[in-house]
């Protein structure tokens, strides 16, 4: 899964892309969105929805995001980043 841009050849970060969309196993599930930023909200809602496994490399990001930030399924948080919210708790 991921979210790709793409831009036309030779132009800068400062001009918007071509594309942005989201592939997940193979398959372009979305394109032509906004903002890297919507796309992925919109991952991790599919990721949600769909009931998808994290990638193994970014599970406990895709976790942090989903769980801490998104407020999804706060009560089934793994260790890790239930120790990551207490502490952001605390610190508050």
């Amino acid at each position: 899964m991921a979210v790709y841009v793409i831009r036309k050849e030779g132009e800068g970060l400062q001009e918007p892309p071509e594309d942005i969309g989201i592939v997940i196993e193979g398959v372009e599930v979305l394109h032509e969105l906004t903002s890297v930023a919507s796309a992925c909200a919109l991952l991790l809602g599919l990721i949600y929805a769909l009931n998808l496994a994290y990638p193994k490399p970014f599970r406990f990001t895709f976790e942090v995001l989903q769980k801490i930030f998104m407020q999804l399924d706060q009560h089934k948080m793994s260790p890790k980043v239930q120790n990551l919210y207490i502490k952001l708790q605390s610190s508050q």
